[in-house]
């Protein structure tokens, strides 16, 4: 059983959550480290014993993706397609890193339902869909989580807020003809991934939408999915890919507008009384301090809403 202390933010993370790639891979793995750093010298890792997953095993995984997918990538088998498609590497790291990404945004989950708000200091990989994976995402973490807490009754009805800049096509073709778990994507029209899947509601805006649109059209997003609640549980994907200087974003957000936008959805959230878990999504550029700087920005917000007891405690081992 976990017991978290009042006003302090749980952060699920793992060492793993790092793996090792060439210098000169797009995707910046080392913001990961960056990040923990940051935390903890902003002293929101100071004391978070026992917050760290377990890797997710193949009966986790495969409440989501295809069994066969899962065992070959578990074993390192994946086609040249396959990998080619997911655009990391087929190493024991990558995948090892995937299992405990998905196997966090689960713990958070079960913290989250116990405290309120909870974050994983990774997680969001929103592309990878049932049969295969894509756009540097092994397994849908998210998804993994959800499918975890149906099968253990500890969740019903389940909202999925996704602010990535690149639409979650691979969460919302997962949950598609699930009526219990709905998707909301707020995404750049003309970015990846070029062909959409359907979300419940799917937000796309024009390439260079600055913070004040961005952030109306945020508020018309949570007023409409909110009348489908409510929810045992909100999913927040807080990717900073749609930040102006963003190497892989079309969007124009400011820190300041990324700031806003967390506060905006946890704060609606919470004010709804139904518990939110905060998972980092993408973001992407030559500088992975500064990366992870932004990251960091959905851990300080979420850490001003406190963690306050909202339901009874449960056995919430993942």
């Amino acid at each position: 059983m976990l017991v978290c202390q009042a006003m302090t933010l749980p952060i699920v993370h793992h060492p793993e959550y790092q793996a090792s790639l060439r210098p000169t891979h797009r995707f910046p793995m080392s913001k990961y480290g960056y990040l923990r750093d940051a935390l903890a010298a902003r002293g929101l890792l100071s004391d978070h014993r026992g917050l760290n997953p377990d890797p997710a095993d193949a009966d986790m995984l495969s409440r989501a993706h295809d069994p066969a997918y899962v065992a070959r990538a578990l074993t390192e088998s994946l086609t040249t397609e396959e990998v080619r498609r997911i655009g990391l590497p087929q190493t024991e790291q990558v995948i090892r890193r995937s299992r405990f990404a998905a196997a966090g945004s689960l713990l958070a989950a079960h913290i989250a339902l116990e405290t309120g708000v909870a974050c994983n200091a990774a997680g969001g990989s929103h592309h990878a869909r049932h049969e295969h994976g894509a756009g540097y995402c092994v397994f849908n973490d998210v998804a993994v989580a959800v499918r975890a807490l149906q099968a253990q009754r500890l969740a019903r009805r389940i909202l999925i807020v996704d602010c990535d800049v690149h639409q979650g096509d691979g969460t919302a073709a997962i949950f598609a003809a699930d009526r219990t778990v709905i998707t909301l994507s707020l995404h750049a029209a003309k970015n990846f991934p070029f062909e959409k899947a359907t979300s419940d509601l799917d937000v796309p805006l024009a390439d260079a939408t600055g913070d004040s649109a961005y952030l109306a059209a945020l508020r018309r997003a949570l007023s409409q999915v909110g009348a489908a609640g409510p929810f045992d549980l909100i999913f927040y994907n807080a990717g900073v890919d749609v930040h102006a200087d963003d190497r892989l974003g079309r969007l124009a957000l400011t820190d300041g507008g990324i700031r806003a936008r967390d506060a905006a959805v946890l704060g609606w959230a919470r004010g709804r009384g139904e518990p939110v878990v905060g998972v980092m999504g993408g973001g992407y550029g030559d500088d992975p301090r500064l990366i992870a700087e932004r990251h960091v920005i959905l851990f300080e917000e979420a850490a001003k809403l406190g963690a306050s007891q909202i339901r009874p405690s449960a056995d919430n081992s993942a």
